[in-house]
């Protein structure tokens, strides 16, 4: 079984058909979706930027984790609901879309990076979390961590830019509305 074909039965299903068709559905998951990013990167980053010594260097690494972590996990889990809701809609076309497979690589290694972050330097934390600067390893994931976020954000604005947008109802007599937007041709428009 390929991809594509579980990406086409995942297209095909009620939910992915309901969210592919409805005007309001997929913008709404979009919006959570970059909301929910947004944290997820920003909290990030002041994590990050800790570890490297640039901002709240008098505050200990533990204090500022356990006050941006909770943020982080609980919008990455929003953004993979909505980020979920928007693939199914148009399976193949993400599938099959290259920004889109780099930027689900992107967050294996932002995993990755974590994990090992957290298990071989985090797990010393207690003899560096106060006055000693962050050492060179922790550095290197902060590096490595803002790296790979700041590239799963391109790839996903890539995505929706190199992914036509045919949401919404089929043009139809009882749709106008939609029926007139499917009779627009952007190239046609006045820059």
């Amino acid at each position: 079984m390929s991809i594509v074909s579980i990406a086409t039965w995942i297209e095909a299903t009620g939910p992915a058909r309901a969210i592919a068709q409805s005007t309001w559905m997929f913008p709404a998951a979009e919006t959570v979706h970059v909301l929910a990013i947004a944290v997820v990167v920003g909290s990030i980053a002041v994590l990050d930027l800790r570890l490297l010594g640039v901002s709240w260097k008098s505050r200990p690494v533990t204090e500022v984790a356990r006050e941006v972590l909770p943020f982080t996990w609980t919008c990455f889990g929003i953004a993979a609901i909505a980020g979920s809701l928007m693939f199914v809609s148009a399976a193949v076309k993400y599938a099959t879309d290259l920004p889109f497979q780099l930027k689900m690589l992107l967050l294996l290694f932002a995993g990755a990076n974590m994990l090992i972050f957290h298990h071989f330097t985090y797990s010393g934390v207690e003899n560096w979390d106060h006055n000693a600067p962050s050492p060179r390893a922790a550095k290197v994931a902060a590096g490595l961590s803002l790296a790979f976020w700041v590239a799963v954000v391109v790839c996903g604005r890539m995505v929706s830019f190199t992914t036509q947008n045919d949401f919404g109802p089929p043009p139809s007599a009882s749709n106008p509305q939609a029926t007139i937007l499917a009779q627009l041709d952007p190239q046609a428009l006045p820059p």
